[in-house]
């Protein structure tokens, strides 16, 4: 998808906002699960989620190729939403980005902190988006997708700065949404010729990703309920499908339940803030454990963007119901 010096651009540009995030081998961590287990903690990045590296690059982007745009709209459930509107706002261009009712409070607050505008609209991520998309033709304004060659070359610099830092990683566990995440890390293995493979972890209440690779077409499914909102996508992408079809070496399915308790671990053995899509790759390697027994794998903590309430009743043994 990228050359490695496609990557290694893009890092450099990244860079110029942000320092490449940790990776750390915890021990607690590792002696739970019987294995080497390196956390890419994308938690520490601006933003407190590995979302900021594209809208770094997809505003660069945009202001070479397009410098006559206003601004841009999106749809969001919080991390996209407040990276498009912190490189936008400081690119002196508008931000008009979109939420489904029920949206993450915390997540809200902050997108409009960064200075985006917040506009309620549809149940779900892929109903916002779709009135995200009809007013931004409207108005002018760049229509950002939830996937684009540029918000990928942006993301896949945390993979890239992964597989460098720890190149006998042989396994890595990353969650799917729309996709930019998995699809990102597939392109930064490739690009360093690493053999790792990509493990793509779904939600049992969002599956559409791994029914359509399952199915060798896309599956749109009626509901996406997960109380990891940055999973909660129920009509895939042709184009992120594309790449994680072929790219990603199996899918593991989680419950919410076995989120919230990888939630938990990571604030035991590392004291850190996992949102749900954040911890979803732990549940997964959790799941599979007894699998990956004497291998060196890492899990993405893609982000800490947590409500308060929410975390509240997952360190008290409960696990959040979406609204």
């Amino acid at each position: 998808m990228f050359t490695r010096q496609e990557l290694d651009e893009a890092s450099r540009l990244v860079h110029t906002q942000m320092a490449a995030t940790p990776q750390y081998l915890w021990p607690t961590l590792s002696q739970r699960l019987g294995l080497d287990v390196w956390v890419k903690h994308e938690n520490h990045a601006p933003t407190g989620a590995f979302k900021v590296r594209g809208g770094i690059t997809f505003i660069d982007w945009l202001r070479r190729t397009d410098p006559s745009s206003p601004g841009i709209v999106t749809a969001t459930r919080g991390n996209h939403g407040q990276s498009q509107a912190r490189a936008a706002r400081a690119a002196g261009l508008q931000a008009k980005i979109y939420v489904p009712r029920g949206n993450s409070v915390e997540k809200n607050a902050a997108m409009e902190a960064y200075g985006g505008t917040l506009i309620t609209f549809g149940d779900d991520f892929d109903t916002a988006r779709e009135e995200a998309f009809r007013i931004g033709a409207l108005e002018g304004l760049t229509i950002v997708p939830p996937f684009h060659p540029e918000l990928v070359r942006g993301v896949a610099t945390y993979g890239y700065e992964l597989l460098s830092a720890c190149p006998d990683i042989d396994t890595i566990y990353v969650p799917i949404g729309c996709g930019s995440g998995i699809c990102g890390t597939i392109a930064a293995r490739d690009a360093l010729n690493h053999k790792a493979e990509i493990v793509a972890v779904v939600s049992a209440g969002a599956d559409c990703a791994r029914q359509s690779v399952e199915a060798g077409r896309l599956v749109e499914t009626e509901t996406a309920v997960t109380f990891a909102d940055g999973m909660a996508v129920r009509v895939p992408v042709q184009a992120a499908y594309d790449i994680y079809a072929d790219g990603a070496a199996r899918f593991v399915t989680v419950s919410d339940a076995e989120i919230a308790e990888a939630i938990r671990v990571y604030f035991t053995d590392t004291h850190n803030l996992a949102e749900g899509a954040g911890a979803a790759p732990l549940a997964a390697l959790m799941q599979e454990r007894d699998r990956m027994a004497g291998r060196k794998a890492a899990v993405i903590l893609c982000g800490g963007n947590i409500d308060t309430g929410w975390m509240r009743e997952i360190l008290q043994g409960g696990t959040p119901q979406p609204s």
